[in-house]
């Protein structure tokens, strides 16, 4: 986590450098008015709002001091749930630990109980699942990792279930026990459905998507970023799974200068992965051979021992389109509510 640690008196540099404490690994920037500068706290340069909208695409921002100068300062910049970042507000004394934005997606609320427990403090949680103890669909799937198709029907969710159970249903096995605010159904008006696959149970489906696939690649030389894109977008469409599902993707080292490859990988922000021969060779299956294939390279089959070399199961085999080969494997998930 990377944030930065505002503190405005002496009293509240000594408790920012407890919070910091707290954060353990994290990367912290210390920021103080530069007649408090030292050489732990280095001072921000301008008013503190310009200066804080510089930071604000950090994960998290946490003000030693009163509230009102926290708003002040983050006001100008808040723009979505999806990209604000976690803003925390200590009292001086560390006494109290509030969370001020985006306390569920943005992780502020875990952040606050964290810290808090460090200072033996008293977290100040407001959002409404939190405070009646329900189930919050947006903090859940932020702590896991899970893509939110749609912020406007998480919002709609999240207050339906301050009343009602709502249907939740997902592409992995039953856990033991539910959240509070959840019933295991796959029928109903509104619902939550966990998968890596683009389907709508309900009749307003809010969809969490798990980043849980792995997409093995093969192609020939020279093959243009277009046609990998038509190829993987083919596989996707034909078997209904989700893009915002894929974790990174997979291919075997002699294609390792492939710019039609690298390019259609990175501007996914997909992480690409290039194994050996005998990396390959080695990753226990089933997988389609190819004689040709197994002369070129030195081994069988590349797109599917790329997709299941971290331990996945194809889900999706060879599938060839216009050079391009194309694998799909899905690795171990469960649902968990801690």
């Amino acid at each position: 986590m990377r944030a930065v640690l505002f503190a405005f008196t002496q009293r509240g540099k000594a408790t920012a450098l407890r919070v910091r404490e707290a954060l353990g690994d994290a990367e912290v920037l210390l920021r103080t008015p530069a007649k408090l500068a030292d050489e732990r706290f280095a001072a921000y340069e301008g008013p503190l709002p310009e200066y804080a909208g510089t930071v604000f695409d950090r994960d998290a921002l946490i003000f030693v001091g009163a509230a009102g100068i926290c708003v002040r300062a983050i006001a100008p910049h808040a723009a979505s749930k999806r990209s604000d970042p976690a803003v925390l507000c200590v009292d001086e004394a560390g006494q109290f630990v509030i969370p001020l934005l985006s306390g569920h997606i943005g992780g502020a609320n875990r952040l606050a109980r964290t810290v808090a427990a460090a200072l033996e403090a008293t977290p100040v949680i407001t959002t409404a699942t939190d405070v009646n103890g329900r189930f919050s669909v947006d903090a859940w799937a932020a702590e896991n990792g899970m893509a939110i198709s749609d912020i406007a029907l998480a919002k709609r969710v999240s207050a339906e279930i301050l009343t009602r159970d709502i249907p939740f249903y997902a592409d992995a096995p039953r856990p033991e026990k539910l959240a509070d605010g959840l019933v295991w159904s796959d029928a109903g008006e509104l619902g939550i459905y966990v998968s890596y696959r683009d389907a709508r149970p309900f009749e307003y489906t809010l969809r969490l998507t798990p980043r849980v696939l792995r997409v093995g690649l093969g192609c020939r030389r020279g093959t243009p970023e277009a046609d990998i894109e038509a190829a993987v977008s083919r596989v996707f469409a034909a078997h209904h799974l989700s893009p915002e599902a894929v974790v990174g993707a997979a291919s075997i080292d002699v294609k390792a200068d492939e710019k039609g490859l690298n390019d259609f990988c990175r501007d996914r922000g997909w992480p690409v992965t290039f194994y050996t021969a005998a990396q390959l060779n080695a990753v226990p299956g089933d997988f389609t051979p190819s004689r040709f294939v197994q002369n070129t390279v030195g081994v069988d089959n590349v797109c599917e021992r790329a997709a299941a070399a971290s331990g996945g199961r194809i889900i999706v085999p060879k599938t060839a389109h216009n050079g391009v080969t194309v694998a799909v494997a899905e690795m171990k998930w469960g649902i968990d509510f801690g």
